[in-house]
């Protein structure tokens, strides 16, 4: 039986083999949760999209969602090699609507906190949380976990340094000033203060002038004047550079000056609407040269290309780190994370 075939047919804890490293992450939505390797194999094998060939599978997709709601639990969706390691990619069996319902919240937490220690059981060494599975609303980007059970010999991590690192390594070099909205979010600070420290001014779209002195605050005195608070997206119409943490309307995209390029880190990607400007895409790498059995594409992105928060764990699991990686993102190591990941083999996309 081939890696792939063998990914098809095992479930979480079911492996011949313990993997090494595992990415946790989350249904999307109903169309997404039929690109997986089990469900259609050929299309897994491509970037995800709303092809109109999955509509009439919809229903069924539909069914499949309310029985994981009620009685499902982890699973293995697929699985890679990389220098003689297992890495798998497990899901959470829930959807990306479900995580803003307040009564769900509970429930998927409890999911989450099974899987880690399932894997801890299982002797993981790194486990790395997707997308909406870190959310600082839902268990404070991992921390709830890690003081839950302060004796987990699997690490924890969110991977957002790396994510944080891909975002400002897009910025060009004689960029003099930006403007940032999803400006108090964990990733969204973290990008302002690295900023700020190369005396870049910051133009941070928030209402509360709270939250945004308490960031300030953790600058240093001498650059805390490079940020600045704003509340209306008309301060943005002469910066050509956009880091966009938040979704943006049509509307609010008009404000944007011609020529300007929106670096993304929202999730859902906003949709290009403005022909005279450029859309980044969401942070992400390229595996290593040496990966083996990879045999699918990750969301949305081409095949060998991960999200930068897996990648992350990659690189925390590569290096050997000892410690977690949850809550607010350290400043100081983004450079360290991203020479790190350059260093095992990780490029930029």
């Amino acid at each position: 039986m081939n890696l792939t075939q063998h990914v098809c047919c095992c479930r979480v804890g079911k492996d011949e083999r313990a993997p090494d490293f595992v990415f946790l992450a989350h249904v999307v939505d109903m169309m997404a949760s039929m690109h997986v390797p089990f469900v259609l194999r050929s299309c897994s094998s491509t970037p995800f999209g709303n092809h109109l060939a999955l509509l009439p599978f919809w229903p069924v997709a539909f069914a499949f969602m309310l029985l994981m709601w009620c009685c499902s639990k982890t699973f293995l969706v697929a699985s890679y090699r990389l220098r003689g390691n297992l890495h798998q990619t497990w899901t959470v069996p829930r959807y990306g609507f479900q995580y803003f319902i307040p009564a769900a919240k509970k429930g998927i937490n409890q999911q989450i906190e099974l899987a880690i220690l399932r894997a801890d059981r299982m002797g993981v060494r790194v486990l790395s949380l997707a997308a909406l599975n870190k959310n600082e609303a839902l268990n404070g980007g991992g921390t709830l976990f890690v003081k839950k059970h302060p004796d987990l010999r699997v690490r924890v991590v969110h991977g957002n340094t790396l994510t944080a690192a891909v975002i400002l390594n897009e910025i060009p070099s004689n960029v003099k000033d930006v403007f940032l909205t999803g400006a108090t979010s964990k990733l969204g600070r973290a990008i302002a203060l690295y900023l700020c420290r190369k005396k870049i001014r910051v133009l941070m779209l928030t209402m509360s002038s709270e939250r945004f002195l308490k960031i300030q605050r953790e600058a240093p005195a001498e650059f805390q004047q490079h940020l600045v608070q704003v509340t209306k997206y008309q301060a943005a119409q002469n910066c050509k550079t956009w880091l966009v943490g938040k979704w943006l309307s049509p509307r609010e995209q008009r404000w944007a000056p011609a020529g300007t390029h929106f670096h993304q880190f929202v999730v859902p990607p906003i949709i290009g609407f403005r022909r005279d400007c450029t859309y980044g895409k969401l942070a992400a790498m390229r595996l290593p040269k040496d990966v083996q059995g990879l045999g699918y594409c990750e969301y949305t992105m081409e095949r060998g290309v991960v999200h930068a928060c897996h990648a992350g764990g990659v690189v925390h699991f590569l290096e050997g780190w000892d410690h977690h990686e949850v809550g607010a993102i350290e400043v100081g190591r983004i450079d360290v994370v991203w020479k790190a990941a350059l260093k095992h083999g990780f490029t930029p996309v």
